[in-house]
């Protein structure tokens, strides 16, 4: 039996969630009365989504579609950083939605000196994007999950490869 225990903290979202919850907005846009000649357009790329449309207005209805399906398919709104709309040519509005995946070099620095400060019985390491805590006890890790969930950041935290 092992003397200590371990988690990693990452940030991270099923890609494939993500495919399919576009493809349920691309649906429900060209089914809805209101969004079904606004020719609105949704890219994916490998890191954000870009979304064409007609005018604000249609714009935001896209977003509520795209938060609400989102939702349904259990996937963190946190993942999505909406940029400023941007007028392009042909009366048409473009939004940036960028897409939050890892821990950067600073939050992992701020969660790793809230751990250290609160508890004194685990360590905390942070390799590249996500955060190692290793304990001797399993109660002390119990702990250090409810802290970070408690943390207010605006990435999703996940825990891993709890043993």
């Amino acid at each position: 039996m092992a003397d200590t225990y371990s988690f990693d903290v990452v940030s991270d979202f099923d890609r494939q969630e993500l495919v399919n919850t576009l493809d349920q907005v691309r649906r429900d846009v060209g089914q809805r009365y209101d969004l079904k000649d606004s020719g609105t357009e949704i890219d994916l790329e490998e890191t954000s989504l870009t979304i064409t449309t007609a005018s604000d207005m249609t714009l935001q209805a896209v977003e509520d579609v795209l938060r609400q399906k989102a939702t349904k398919r259990n996937l963190s709104l946190k993942i999505f950083d909406f940029q400023t709309p941007e007028a392009v040519g042909g009366n048409k509005v473009k939004q940036v939605v960028k897409l939050r995946k890892g821990l950067s070099q600073e939050l992992a620095k701020k969660l790793s000196k809230t751990v250290r400060d609160e508890l004194k019985k685990v360590t905390v390491a942070i390799q590249g994007e996500s955060l190692r805590i290793t304990g001797k006890n399993k109660d002390d890790l119990q702990q250090a999950i409810q802290l970070l969930k408690d943390q207010d950041v605006d990435v999703p935290l996940q825990f891993e490869n709890y043993r």
